[in-house]
């Protein structure tokens, strides 16, 4: 058996009366790509920290690459590409000179960094602004760039906190390609998201986190398929009125949920579903079939929405 890459038991981690990290176990294999899915505040970024052994666990276990996170932190650090939240560039500096620089940090060979930043910059689509200061880079290409001067170390295990957290769609696609790559390569990939479509895209495998605790683990589609039906029927009666219609709903489909804004009717069928709601007489001024998403396990799972 070829042991996990990150292993964590009863993982916690408390800021005085505050429980940010619940005990939470899990494993994370060489060449995945593993998510922590949840909303701002669930305790992904502080899991994060502590798998970067940038922040010492309360109590628990905790191995990444076979060594303790709170006795080997900088041998640790030295095989991992990080992708903070911010990206944290130096505006100042030249694109090229942001990956060199970096280099430095990790005592590698001036040649070896060189020769490794110049490939980078062809990884991330940014020759051309090889030149370029990066206060005047889009906000998706300094995001290509951090992901990038992550990698100037070769790390066996890379570790991304909300990757895309405001880009626009385009420049989401173009960093999820580029991710996707990296997962071709070998690449063990760490996500943090809370956007679902995101973890449905990236994520081989992944943990449902709210309140600092794990609440279901598995692959997105599986997921979907234990906790959601195959399709959703979305209604909206217009403002006042949804939670109201919501009581002449039930029983139309699986599972009904009623939001501020619309009534989430969860069934195998959503056209079949809709018509049985306008046999009743009622009359949504917008309607919507889709198919079920890791924002409905959410919902089943927690009682409210993932982004709120």
């Amino acid at each position: 058996m070829v042991a996990p890459v990150i292993s964590a038991r009863s993982l916690t981690k408390r800021y005085g009366d505050l429980v940010a990290v619940d005990g939470i176990d899990f494993d994370i294999e060489a060449g995945e790509s593993f998510g922590f899915l949840g909303p701002n505040g669930a305790g992904k970024s502080t899991t994060m920290r502590m798998i970067a052994a940038t922040s010492t666990r309360t109590s628990g276990t905790l191995t990444v690459l076979g060594m303790d996170t709170n006795s080997h932190g900088p041998e640790i650090r030295a095989q991992l590409g990080i992708v903070p939240q911010g990206d944290l560039l130096d505006e100042e500096l030249r694109v090229i000179d942001n990956l060199v620089v970096y280099g430095r940090y990790f005592a590698l060979p001036r040649a070896y960094v060189k020769e490794r930043a110049e490939q980078l910059l062809d990884f991330a689509q940014l020759r051309e602004k090889r030149t370029a200061r990066v206060d005047g880079l889009s906000g998706g290409m300094k995001r290509r760039l951090t992901i990038a001067r992550g990698l100037i170390n070769n790390p066996k295990v890379m570790l991304l906190d909300e990757p895309t957290t405001g880009l626009d769609p385009q420049a989401r696609h173009i960093l999820w390609d580029r991710l996707f790559r990296l997962k071709e390569q070998g690449t063990t990939l760490v996500v943090t998201t809370h956007f679902m479509d995101e973890a449905e895209q990236l994520c081989d495998r992944l943990v449902v986190v709210d309140n600092g605790r794990i609440v279901a683990e598995g692959s997105p589609s599986s997921l979907i398929r234990a906790y959601s039906t195959r399709e959703v029927l979305e209604v909206r009666f217009g403002a006042g009125r949804n939670e109201a219609v919501a009581s002449s709903l039930q029983g139309v489909g699986e599972r009904l949920e009623a939001l501020a804004d619309r009534v989430l009717i969860y069934a195998a069928d959503g056209e079949q579903a809709l018509q049985r709601v306008l046999d009743l007489g009622l009359d949504p001024v917008a309607s919507l079939v889709r198919r079920s998403s890791l924002e409905d396990v959410f919902l089943r799972l927690t009682g409210r929405s993932l982004i709120e």
